[in-house]
């Protein structure tokens, strides 16, 4: 058994070793290519795996009289498998050579495995040749940015469990692919800082056209191919090597390295914003590597390229598969004297019209009907279904390598991209024409298409804001602050803060207790909760219960009784505070119920500060006691604040919960053991640490596979670095602060594209 060969020793024979992207990589290598180095983790050693740890059996049992049509049951069950084959650690005599060739990697790179671990990319490389389409996209995983012997370990191992995401799984089914014959193999390869990047074709993708397409973009590839930026664009003789054509388009931000690993999101300087992003010299250098791959192969190539530090490198290279599909097309509208009303990039050529369907969500897709022309910002994998009932697409943004563009391709479908406005111009019920061989939109039926043309008017609506998967809340501190925060236009309330209701009375709620003037304190909280459930109903509204510190309202009327505490952070707050002076939050139970009676049914409980299911049974004892059933006519839910929420989810999740939140200023604090407030210690105060970050996934993982919706609450949801990682992590929520939405949605939206749309990426360069 070979567990681990490097580039060199393999090549486009070796498939059912190294999987189609580690066959090519040493393919490329062996050639002489400027492939950064790596190894190959091989589908022996992943084969060898599942049978010694007895995972081969235990999969298959589950995967036993699956229906994968069941899309509850598809998810529940590969859901196990993945987690089974994460959590399995790996056999010692691999991992031994897995970090044994890391250490050499790292040598290679000029690097030390113990005092500078480089960074890697651990890249999956299915076996099967003839794996499901392209246009089928997002199947095996890919990880960058990668470090250190352990991380690549895991990491090898999240790429194998990737074989079973529902998405893989259902399409090896309908395909007839025996699931435990199909391995994997785990490229692992220098990571490359790029400073530009970009796609090569060695030929017109869609015509054939004897020329060199070049598309190129500052940062990682990511960017491009999400189509968060739309690249630059050179075109090269392929005989002469002579630029024949530069399209230079500005690009506001870029994927980079984050300081401490990761890729994260970052504004382009504005000095470069409009500037030329790959140097002449390099245009035609790249150009001539492309030919002589593209020699090599007898092919005409679709490569992945990538610059740092002035060097060119091959990151992948396939063959082009769209040209001659559309050879026997021809555009019905030449001559026309029609006016177009949208210009794009002609990515898939076709000349089509229908009835125009605006997309702005996923749940919108079944509004595509057969024949129908689909608009949007740009497609995603899961909208592959009503792409095929298109008769043509239009989107937004995007360039040729786009997932609008490659998918449609791969469908045949007429496809105009990067048309900047599609889905402002266009309305649903228009009927269009799209001439996918020019780029252009008409207005009604123009050419020969065998339709009537009918008489529409186009409309411009607003754009408004983006629509995300991941909802975006907000977190509101003031009922007086509800309408400011309702025109954000957020999901919902992920943090409603109960205190600031109390102090608008002058009095702590323990005064209106000990003077029998309870229903006060009832009426105090219903006016706030009133204020801001209103503004956003139907919308989730999720209330904190009270969660003052004892040095917090000792200046309000009544405040002189609070006890004193040496560090009232870590002291009676919460919910602990809660359930020995229940009178207050059943106080607060009370609001909750007579504002359900008066129809405002948006109201959800959090419980703050919790460390042990006992204080939620109570809690929900207490709210059944005036007549509040948790779970009928409220959710209930807790805040994960303490290590001891977060490593006990199971027990919480068992006794009960519809949602949890992340608090994690106060989760960060206690698991580094960091005072937020000591100013000699706040530069160790990390909500990125690599612990707390476990922590946030573990529990997301763990509430996922119990349908427990997820969100986080604390300051670092609005941090767009946090941000991504949760997307990533796959979080219901994230509640941002009111004038940090627009930015955290956007950065939502993109990142959700990017996952989607590399995800299709990776699965053709399989």
């Amino acid at each position: 058994m070979k567990v681990v060969v490097w580039f060199n020793e393999v090549g486009k024979e070796d498939i059912a070793l190294v999987g189609g992207k580690g066959a090519n990589l040493g393919e490329m290598a062996r050639a002489g290519f400027p492939v950064p180095p790596g190894f190959i983790v091989t589908s022996d050693a992943y084969f060898y795996f599942i049978e010694q740890t007895g995972l081969k059996e235990k999969i298959a049992e589950i995967l036993k009289g699956l229906d994968v049509d069941d899309t509850e049951d598809l998810e529940r069950r590969t859901a196990e498998i993945r987690r089974l084959i994460e959590s399995t650690p790996m056999l010692p005599e691999l991992a031994v050579e897995i970090k044994n060739a890391y250490a050499r990697l790292a040598e290679l790179v000029g690097s030390s495995v113990f005092r500078d671990p480089p960074f890697v990319a651990v890249r999956s490389s299915a076996t099967a040749e003839d794996l499901p389409e392209a246009s089928f996209a997002g199947q095996q995983a890919t990880f960058i940015y990668v470090k250190g012997p352990d991380a690549v370990i895991e990491h090898v191992k999240k790429c194998w469990a990737s074989l079973f995401t529902a998405r893989a799984t259902y399409y090896r089914a309908k395909k007839g692919f025996d699931h435990m014959k199909v391995g994997l193999a785990a490229v692992v390869q220098k990571m490359v800082d790029s400073e530009v990047s970009g796609i090569m074709f060695t030929a017109h993708p869609v015509t054939g056209e004897q020329k060199i397409i070049i598309e190129a973009g500052w940062g990682q590839g990511e960017a491009i191919v999400s189509g968060a930026v739309t690249p630059d664009r050179y075109i090269v003789d392929k005989n002469s090597f002579q630029i024949l054509e530069k399209k230079v388009s500005e690009q506001k931000v870029m994927i980079v390295r984050g300081p401490d690993g990761g890729s994260r999101e970052v504004e382009v300087p504005p000095e470069m914003r409009a500037k030329q992003k790959l140097p002449d010299d390099k245009i035609v250098a790249l150009a001539k590597i492309g030919v002589k791959i593209e020699e090599h192969y007898g092919h005409p190539q679709d490569i992945e390229w990538a610059m740092e530090n002035g060097k060119l490198y091959i990151l992948q290279s396939r063959n082009i598969t769209t040209i001659g599909k559309f050879s026997e097309m021809r555009s019905a509208a030449e001559g026309t004297d029609a006016a177009p009303v949208l210009k794009g990039l002609p990515a898939s050529p076709g000349y089509a019209s229908g009835t125009v369907k605006v997309i702005r969500d996923i749940s919108e897709l079944s509004k595509v009907q057969k024949g129908d022309v689909l608009v949007t910002t740009m497609t995603t994998p899961d909208m592959v279904p009503a792409m095929e009932r298109a008769a043509a697409i239009v989107t937004d943004e995007g360039g040729m390598t786009c997932h609008a563009a490659i998918v449609s391709r791969e469908l045949g479908i007429p496809a105009v991209v990067g048309t900047e406005k599609a889905t402002e111009v266009l309305k649903d019920g228009d009927v269009v024409t799209v001439d996918a061989y020019k780029g252009l939109v008409y207005k009604g039926v123009v050419g020969e298409t065998g339709r009537e043309e009918k008489k529409v008017e186009v409309v411009r609506p607003c754009r408004g804001h983006h629509i995300t998967a991941t909802m975006v809340k907000v977190n509101v501190a003031m009922p007086e602050a509800a309408e400011r925060a309702a025109r954000t236009g957020a999901d919902g309330v992920g943090l409603l803060r109960a205190e600031h209701m109390i102090t608008a009375t002058g009095k702590h709620p323990a005064w209106f207790v000990r003077n029998g003037r309870t229903d006060e304190l009832v009426e105090a909280v219903k006016k706030g909760i009133r204020t801001v459930a209103e503004k956003f109903y139907p919308k989730p509204v999720w209330y904190r219960t009270f969660d003052a510190r004892t040095d917090e309202f000792r200046n309000l009327q009544g405040g002189e009784e609070e006890p004193e505490e040496d560090n009232p952070m870590l002291g009676w707050h919460g919910i602990r505070r809660s359930l020995d002076q229940p009178e207050i939050i059943t106080a607060e139970f009370r609001a909750i119920k007579e504002l359900r009676e008066e129809g405002i049914d948006n109201v959800g409980v959090m419980l703050p500060f919790v460390i042990h299911p006992d204080e939620l049974l109570r809690a929900k004892e207490l709210a059944m006691e005036v007549g509040l059933v948790p779970h009928r006519d409220v959710d209930f839910g807790i805040m994960v604040e303490t290590p001891a929420a977060a490593l006990r989810i199971d027990d919480f999740i068992d006794e009960g919960i519809d949602f949890l939140s992340f608090g994690t200023n106060d989760l960060t604090q206690l698991t580094l053991g960091v005072d937020r407030n000591n100013a000699l210690v706040q530069k160790h105060f990390d909500e990125m640490h690599p612990a707390v970050i476990d922590l946030i996934s573990y529990v997301i993982t763990t509430a996922r596979e119990a349908g427990v919706e997820t969100s986080i609450c604390g300051q670092a949801g609005s941090y767009p670095s946090m941000v991504r990682r949760l997307v990533r992590l796959g979080i219901d929520s994230i509640s941002a602060n009111i004038d940090a939405v627009q930015k955290i949605r956007e950065v939502v939206y993109r990142e959700e594209r990017r996952l989607m749309l590399e995800a299709a990426r990776r699965s053709l360069s399989e």
